[in-house]
């Protein structure tokens, strides 16, 4: 044995053997690792780099004195390194500290490796980068088809119920009309043609259609009215309705204004009704065409149409609002409208008299009727423009005797300066129902023509 300073170095390379097994170590020397002297330190690794991993190739590390290999030859000292630092945390964190030198990039790992184990959460303890750096993710977007809701009708109220327009057991119970002419009469008048000449007749027949065929420019309406219910108000605006759509050509329309369960509908001859004045006012549009507003009336046998105020019951009266709004809608749609407005001296009858084209009082032929009617002429006349020159009055026989002289009262009418109309007494009107044109009297029927003859004929000459 030799001696000298680096007597460590001889006997260890004695004692090292040939051929050393692959993934050994010495143990550790600890005068070999004190000694110090010329002899680099060994570097300070990674545990994990140091450490195999299974499934990984050892890493080879090209620092120190020797290389570890795989080929089963030891050229590295056999000493474990020394253990890590305790600033070094074992388990490494996601995000690297600020720092602490990113570690190398790994070989991902091969398709039989095991899955690794999940990083455990930071600690709040390590800075980690700022929310606001780090991009958003995309919004999550929905492939799915939408879902469209069904369509609803525009109609901003629901479809009214059709009522009948008279109980089926009224209708039974009315029978058979009468004429309005008893038989002797129409025997009489009869043997009359046959004798007389009957020209005459025929020139009143034609300058009383001549007058009622007349063209208009726009709509025109007539309101009828009376001092008091009961007087044949109702009756007289259907015989003017009737009477427009026999001559006229053009459509007509009979809209009752008068909610407190008026019989329009009954004497027009309706089997049902459905809309009425206040919901066809909240679905008129200016848009609408005349074959839109009929789908909304009532068809009239005969001819004509008719608008109901209510549907036979008991309800809240027909405000202005409503009618002003109703009649301005529909009367250009139709050459002539009639109105059965309500008894004097209501608000709706007013506005309906201030605003009608033309007007049409109906008086009974009594005492209280004449004289009552003669008040509402001299409020009439009192009305800014000329409302009594556009006015007639339909004097009306209820009974078959009447003990006031009709001349007298007809008289006494006329110092106003109307125009009056007699209406006979009249049978078939007197029972009520459905009236029938070809069961009217001759003489009611006569006075019906005359009556719309005039009333158009002041209704044609207003602006």
């Amino acid at each position: 044995m030799t001696t000298s300073g680096r007597w460590q170095d001889d006997v260890l390379r004695e004692l090292r053997p040939t051929h050393a097994p692959e993934n050994t170590h010495a143990p550790e020397s600890s005068d070999a690792v004190a000694s110090g002297g010329d002899r680099p330190a060994l570097p300070v690794r990674h545990p994990d780099a140091a450490r195999p991993h299974p499934g990984r190739p050892a890493p080879t590390s090209t620092t120190g004195h020797g290389t570890a290999s795989t080929t089963g030859h030891v050229a590295v000292p056999t000493a474990y390194p020394p253990s890590p630092s305790p600033d070094l945390d074992p388990h490494p964190h996601p995000h690297p500290h600020p720092h602490t030198p990113a570690p190398p990039a790994q070989t991902a790992p091969s398709q039989s490796a095991p899955p690794q184990e999940p990083p455990l959460p930071a600690s709040p303890a390590v800075d980690t980068p700022r929310a606001a750096d780090a991009p958003l993710p995309p919004p999550p977007t929905d492939t799915s088809p939408a879902v469209r809701a069904p369509r609803q009708p525009r109609l901003p109220i629901p479809t009214p119920e059709s009522v009948p327009a008279l109980d089926p057991r009224l209708a039974i119970a009315l029978g058979s009309p009468r004429h309005g002419d008893s038989l002797a009469r129409r025997s009489g008048r009869s043997l009359r043609r046959l004798t007389a000449s009957a020209a005459q007749e025929v020139a009143e027949e034609s300058r009383l259609g001549s007058m009622l065929q007349q063209p208009v420019t726009t709509g025109r309406v007539i309101a009828v009215t009376s001092i008091r219910g009961g007087v044949g108000k109702t009756t007289t605006a259907a015989l003017l309705s009737r009477t427009f759509s026999h001559y006229r050509h053009d459509p007509v329309l009979a809209l009752e204004a008068d909610a407190a369960l008026g019989t329009l509908p009954v004497r027009m001859g309706a089997q049902s009704v459905r809309w009425s004045c206040v919901e066809l006012a909240r679905i008129l549009t200016p848009s609408m065409q005349l074959t839109d507003v009929t789908g909304y009336l009532v068809p009239v046998a005969d001819g004509g149409w008719l608008l109901p105020a209510s549907q036979g019951r008991v309800g809240a009266p027909l405000d202005i609002p409503t009618y002003r709004a109703v009649t301005l809608a529909l009367r250009r749609y139709f050459a002539v409208t009639v109105v059965d407005c309500e008894t004097l001296p209501g608000e709706v009858a007013r506005t309906a008299m201030d605003t009608a084209h033309a007007r049409v009082v109906v008086a009974p032929l009594t005492a209280e009727g004449v004289g009552g009617t003669r008040i509402v002429l001299d409020w009439l006349g009192g009305l800014p423009h000329a409302a009594l020159s556009s006015t007639v009055v339909a004097l009306v026989s209820t009974t078959p005797d009447t003990a006031l002289d009709l001349k007298a009262a007809a008289a006494h009418l006329r110092e106003t300066g109307v125009t009056l109309v007699h209406l006979p007494y009249d049978r078939h009107l007197a029972g009520g129902g459905p009236i029938r044109t070809d069961r009217l009297g001759e003489a009611t029927r006569r006075a019906a023509a005359q009556l719309a003859a005039e009333a158009l004929q002041r209704a044609v000459r207003v602006r």
